[in-house]
């Protein structure tokens, strides 16, 4: 039956093809794949099933519900605009791998089980690794400190998977206590999730790869870890804590960025945090509040990052200190980011507006005012750099002669699709709500709502007129996490994977000497970095089932 078809099976078909295609015909066959999956998507029934028995395993790998089906449409959707919007620049490579995330982001969201779960998961991994490497050389080590990052996070999910299921646990996906296995389980959320202080390998990567590759990055990992922690941990009270902490340093990071993709990267940690909040909470309203708030986010980020990708791509240039002036020669580029940058920063009439009250709503409901202070904090931040900073000193400002290549039109187009789903959802909320599994009964457009929205979008202009001067950005390198990540892939390059190399060298000419045939000698040279990455993966994986063998016990 139609309605039975994973929606992932056109995308892993498409990338097949692509893989084979010039460039040109490639990427008509991308986008065309993608838009097939999110037709599938929407005629997806809630209640779909389909299992197989592989290994000695059942696996269900299709399970669709309410929950599965906000998430895959929002994937799908961003998948196809991705496409769109890389039409007429992205190369195979981009395309293949692009088409390749999606399928995986959907795998997970619409995994009945953990084990296709898991798969789905490090498919997920190896796309993206290959979507960051898109950005050239300048990509490579991001790439791989990316590829470390999420193999130990792999590795952990793996590990808490197989304990769960050692100790008896049902291989569905299902609610998980935040202890013994369920702990490795919600640690590798964390991780893909970018919850602070596992954050640093978002903000490291996703500024690296390409404009078409950034947008597509900024959908799925995160997101898809949201909707993990939805499904096994809601209500975990440590999530509360950590979704704030998260929406609070994104913003004071964003402060001191001068790359405009990185500072919007800063904020995919932010918004994300407004989703683990939510889902810590663990009411109705507010894991459906993160839901929702995660399918606006997918349509705004990726609208706000196409916007920034059109200016790299138009100029060259990615600081805020050697751009300016741009708005006279990209109107329509202006006009299209400051859609996504009202949406981000919760302005009535988009969907930021609607989705992000959920989540403060459901704090309140539960009368948690310091949690409702807080993420209101980190709204502040969200307008003053995403809404005021990034645009005045990008677009606004003197004209410092940079002459614009012009935009292809498949980049407006798609930056124009983008910003018509956040006004669509954002002026009709009850379309968002209809995707959710119940009606949150709550009404945005109150006076009272809109008029608070008002209040804190022009105070906060009111107070970058002042402090404007200040905020422009020095050509500076900003210093977070990332330095302790950098840090580790040192020591593993040339530590443990440095060893390894030398011993076998050693195994090698013990066992040319035992046949008696002579070795050439042969200058030292290091393994490759995949091989570096294989090894750490390969060595956490073998500690992380070893510990559960050890909880079993």
């Amino acid at each position: 039956m139609p309605e039975a078809l994973h929606p992932a099976a056109p995308l892993l078909a498409g990338a097949l093809v692509v893989s084979v295609l010039p460039r040109r015909v490639g990427g008509a066959v991308a986008l065309a794949a993608a838009a097939t999956a999110v037709a599938l998507v929407a005629r997806l029934p809630v209640g779909a099933e389909a299992r197989v028995t592989a290994l000695g395993l059942e696996l269900v790998w299709l399970r669709s519900d309410a929950l599965a089906r906000v998430f895959a449409l929002a994937f799908a959707l961003l998948g196809a605009l991705g496409a769109l919007y890389g039409l007429e620049t992205a190369g195979r490579r981009l395309h293949v791998a692009g088409l390749a995330a999606t399928a995986a982001a959907l795998g997970i969201v619409l995994a009945g089980d953990w084990v296709t779960l898991y798969v789905a998961w490090e498919g997920l991994a190896v796309a993206s690794f290959v979507l960051v490497l898109d950005g050239g050389a300048r990509a490579r080590a991001p790439a791989l400190r990316y590829l470390l990052v999420h193999a130990a996070g792999g590795a952990l999910l793996l590990g808490g998977i197989a304990w769960h299921r050692a100790a008896g646990g049902d291989a569905l996906v299902t609610a998980l206590p935040p202890t013994g296995p369920g702990a490795l389980v919600l640690v590798a959320c964390c991780v893909n999730a970018a919850v602070t202080p596992l954050h640093a390998w978002l903000t490291d990567a996703y500024p690296e790869s390409s404009p078409t590759g950034t947008v597509l990055l900024s959908a799925f990992a995160t997101k898809a870890a949201v909707y993990a922690l939805a499904r096994a941990f809601a209500g975990v009270e440590a999530l509360v804590w950590a979704g704030v902490t998260m929406a609070l340093y994104g913003v004071v990071f964003a402060v001191l960025e001068n790359d405009i993709r990185r500072l919007l990267a800063y904020h995919i940690v932010s918004q994300v945090g407004y989703m683990v909040t939510g889902v810590g909470l663990g009411t109705p309203l507010g894991v459906h509040g993160a839901a929702a708030h995660a399918f606006a986010h997918i349509l705004y980020k990726g609208l706000l990052l196409m916007g920034a990708g059109a200016v790299v791509h138009a100029t060259g240039r990615r600081k805020l200190t050697e751009l300016g002036g741009l708005a006279r020669a990209m109107p329509a580029t202006l006009a299209l980011y400051m859609v996504g940058a009202f949406a981000i920063s919760g302005a009535p009439l988009l969907n930021g507006f609607v989705s992000k009250s959920l989540v403060v709503a459901a704090a309140e409901a539960l009368h948690r005012p310091v949690v409702v202070a807080l993420l209101q904090l980190a709204a502040v931040g969200t307008f003053l750099h995403t809404g005021l900073k990034l645009p005045y000193f990008t677009f606004g400002g003197p004209d410092r002669g940079l002459a614009p290549a012009p935009l292809p039109r498949s980049m407006l187009v798609a930056m124009a699709l983008a910003a018509a789903l956040c006004a669509l959802t954002g002026t009709f909320p009850a379309l968002l709500y209809a995707l959710l599994p119940a009606p949150p009964g709550w009404e945005p457009y109150t006076a009272a709502h809109v008029l608070e929205a008002l209040e804190l979008l022009a105070g906060t202009a009111l107070g970058f007129a002042l402090l404007k001067a200040k905020l422009g950005g020095e050509p500076t390198v900003t210093r977070d996490a990332d330095r302790l990540y950098r840090a580790v892939a040192r020591w593993v390059l040339r530590g443990p994977a440095a060893g390894a190399a030398r011993l076998a060298d050693l195994l090698e000419a013990r066992a040319a000497a035992l046949v008696s045939a002579p070795v050439a000698a042969r200058p030292s040279r290091a393994p490759s970095p995949v091989g570096y990455a294989l090894l750490a993966a390969v060595g956490g994986l073998g500690l992380v089932l070893l510990a559960a063998a050890l909880g079993r016990g």
